[in-house]
């Protein structure tokens, strides 16, 4: 999905998670993953012995302008050490382990870093290495668990894939997220009266055909039409258009003599 705005400052919203990918093994991983985390607002990008070294010139390819996020990773030789200032760490992981944790989902856990983070503590998130995950030693190092609610028969997730849904939870959190919005594209919403107006032609249009017939049908048919009107978000520009349909539909029966608009 393309619609990067460089005339645009970045959006950091404030202090947030560092993410911690333990040993990974490839650099076009780390760099989807530091363009994973820069789309949703996230810089804080640790490694844990990154398997062809650091830097890697892969991974400054594949991060496409992420470059801000590359230019603050910090390296570690131990999963220990990429913790040891955090004040909870929640680990990422497709399968128990036999360990006993709390185990959250992306959502809550994303919930309950903005909460600790707000009080000044630090949160990480550690994801392991592409092939095998992270290793109970790792987890053990972890306060919680997040458990992505995939398809059982396939839960492994491309390193990448995970840092995108957790750093998309995170910004989700935000409260700067619309449900929805309607973009109106030079025009603006048909007012009650233009609605109105619109109802009253096609009823007087559709009456001169015949068409609210039997008779005592008809209150009904009428009342049921200007509903599903009703129901329409129209613009100023769909009413326009809709009375073109009309009229031009009503000339395709030259011997029905319709009222003027």
């Amino acid at each position: 999905m393309s619609g990067t705005d460089h005339a645009k400052a970045a959006d950091w919203g404030g202090p947030q998670p560092a993410m911690i990918l333990v040993a990974p093994q490839m650099g076009e991983n780390i760099g989807a993953a530091c363009r994973a985390m820069y789309n949703f607002g996230l810089e804080w990008l640790r490694l844990v012995n990154p398997r062809d070294g650091w830097p890697n010139q892969k991974a400054v390819t594949m991060a496409s302008g992420a470059g801000r996020v590359l230019d603050q990773v910090a390296v570690h030789d131990t999963t220990a050490a990429a913790v040891s200032d955090l004040n909870y760490v929640f680990a990422t992981t497709a399968r128990g382990r036999d360990l006993t944790k709390p185990v959250v989902s992306p959502e809550y856990a994303m919930q309950q870093a903005r909460a600790m983070i707000g009080e000044g503590q630090k949160v990480g998130i550690l994801f392991g290495p592409e092939r095998s995950g992270l290793h109970n030693e790792d987890i053990a190092q972890a306060n919680a668990i997040i458990s992505v609610p995939v398809n059982p028969a396939f839960a492994s997730l491309n390193l990448a894939q995970c840092v995108l849904l957790l750093s998309y939870e995170w910004r989700r959190q935000s409260g700067n997220v619309t449900d929805e919005m309607m973009e109106m594209a030079g025009t603006k919403r048909a007012t009650a009266i233009e609605m109105q107006k619109l109802t009253e032609h096609m009823e007087r249009r559709l009456d001169a055909t015949g068409f609210f017939w039997p008779e005592d049908k008809a209150e009904s048919m009428i009342l049921n039409l200007r509903n599903m009107i009703s129901r329409m978000p129209m613009t100023e520009a769909d009413v326009r258009i809709m009375h073109g349909i009309i009229r031009a539909l009503s000339d395709k029966h030259p011997k029905t003599k319709f009222p003027k608009n």
